[in-house]
């Protein structure tokens, strides 16, 4: 993953965003935007992703339209089993486009190494609290730097998961 800043800074709001139902709105409003824009990678990043839109047919619709020729996606979590029993649509997505996804899990790491945030060349959201889903979104390069090294961090840290399909004997 490079931090190239897009040529047009996306639509996307910034600045600080307060509770749950704003968090996941942007989340939905970022994955949209990614496919409308084509941003060419993304790092989805959350302990668990259990308060995340992801089981959502439009937030799926978005993820599969971004699904493009060349780009790529990282999920972080410390464990994808709750994602996995929470958002069957998600998980149906991973299998259809495991090509583009990679996953990793960080089972050791606490909550200030393992952030709950979407990184992208242009634009982020991080959530500071995220029991209160509070934080902020921000185009701002040096914070866009900062995030991808703590996400890099945590995925080298990491190990291989949840994959798209499960051998059965």
């Amino acid at each position: 993953m490079t931090d190239t800043p897009s040529a047009n800074p996306s639509p996307l709001p910034v600045g600080r965003f307060e509770g749950r139902n704003a968090f996941t709105e942007l989340v939905r409003r970022a994955l949209d935007t990614a496919a409308q824009e084509g941003w060419p990678s993304l790092v989805l990043s959350d302990p668990d992703f259990l308060d995340w839109p992801l089981g959502e047919r439009a937030v799926i619709d978005a993820l599969g339209r971004w699904a493009g020729n060349g780009r790529e996606i990282r999920l972080l979590a410390r464990d994808f089993g709750p994602l996995r029993l929470a958002h069957p649509r998600m998980v149906q997505w991973r299998t259809t486009w495991g090509h583009r996804v990679q996953a990793h899990a960080c089972p050791g790491a606490s909550g200030s190494e393992l952030p709950s945030a979407i990184w992208s060349p242009g634009w982020t959201l991080e959530r500071l609290d995220p029991v209160r889903s509070t934080g902020v979104s921000s185009h701002d390069a040096p914070r866009r730097t900062n995030l991808l090294e703590r996400l890099e961090a945590c995925w080298h840290k990491g190990a291989p998961s949840f994959a798209a399909t499960t051998l059965g004997l």
